[in-house]
């Protein structure tokens, strides 16, 4: 009897994976070539197994933080930045560590190195853990740490786009400044802005001061040639943006930009700017042509804003070791 309750276990396991796979038989590249996840203790090729268990507090109570980094060329761009924000972030959100940052580090390179992917992103998220469903994490045995390597064109954006001002509230700074999964008003103001032809938004704090697009920071030129970011105190600290500050003061001595600077700025103040662009992992810079159906400046992709955007991009592609580590295919 007990040899015919292993063979139907074996007999539903079987089902269960077939099922699993039935959503990628069809896709002939996928687009997630490896997952790391600590549950499992290892890497997983097939995408059909990579998941995490319902009863995980970053699904049922969004108690996990993330972060993302730009695979180009065989390399990872900023990885040590975009970690250091990844681990201040657990520890506002108080959740452990389950393995020392060396051995996070390592896991990312080698994950990277497995899925052969030379182009796309890595993605990984740390969690309070498996373990009920109660708000509470402290009977969960331990955190839990995951990771995806996702196959995607990463390329300089050139054309200019739309945006409006956002109606759905931010975030308060305690959240905000922190990279938590609690991504639904970001959701719900990027849906908002395609509902009304854009390609996203831009939140204006309750002080009346420009804050952050819905996953991306803004920034400006204005007709002065000054470089400003909004302040980041209420708002999060973009790798991007902050490597951005580092560079451009080259613009400065060559006399292209007045100044670079971080400072607050109202909303006339901002839309009477010269340039507008997004700053992002995967942009890196994104021209901001019109907002609110008005166009910035003279409505047209700026030279300033495409010369940050090839300093920028130069950092990625051939930029110093310390901001780019080769992946050990």
């Amino acid at each position: 009897m007990c040899h015919w309750y292993i063979l139907i276990f074996c007999v539903c396991v079987y089902q269960l994976i077939e099922k699993l796979h039935e959503k990628w038989s069809p896709v002939k590249k996928k687009p997630y070539p490896a997952m790391y996840s600590s549950v499992f203790g290892g890497i997983i090729l097939d995408p059909a197994m990579m998941v995490i268990p319902i009863d995980d507090h970053m699904v049922h109570r969004g108690h996990g933080v993330f972060d993302t980094g730009v695979i180009l060329d065989g390399y990872l761009y900023e990885l040590d930045a975009h970690l250091d924000r990844f681990l201040r972030s657990a520890s506002k959100a108080r959740i452990t560590l389950p393995f020392p940052r060396s051995t996070l580090r390592s896991i990312l390179v080698q994950l990277t190195a497995a899925s052969q992917c030379k182009e796309g992103t890595l993605r990984y998220w740390l969690s309070a853990g498996p373990g009920n469903f109660l708000l509470s994490p402290a009977k969960c045995p331990t955190s839990a740490f995951y990771a995806v390597v996702i196959a995607d064109v990463v390329s300089q954006c050139k054309s200019g786009v739309k945006v409006i001002t956002s109606t759905i509230p931010m975030k308060a700074p305690q959240f905000a400044t922190m990279k938590n999964v609690n991504y639904l008003p970001n959701v719900l103001s990027i849906m908002e802005a395609e509902d009304e032809g854009a390609y996203a938004s831009i939140w204006v704090d309750d002080d009346g001061f420009i804050a952050e697009g819905p996953n991306v920071n803004v920034a400006f030129i204005t007709n002065d040639k000054e470089l400003i970011l909004p302040s980041f105190d209420k708002i999060l600290s973009g790798c991007t943006a902050k490597r951005l500050l580092e560079l451009a003061p080259k613009l400065v001595e060559q006399g292209h930009l007045k100044s670079v600077k971080t400072a607050n700025l109202t909303v006339m103040e901002a839309k009477s700017a010269a340039e507008m662009m997004y700053i992002g992992s995967t942009l890196p810079i994104l021209p901001i042509i019109m907002w609110d159906e008005q166009p910035i400046g003279d409505g047209k992709v700026g030279d300033l804003t495409m010369a940050l955007s090839d300093l920028l991009w130069h950092d990625m592609v051939a930029g110093p070791n310390t901001h780019r580590i080769c992946v050990p295919y």
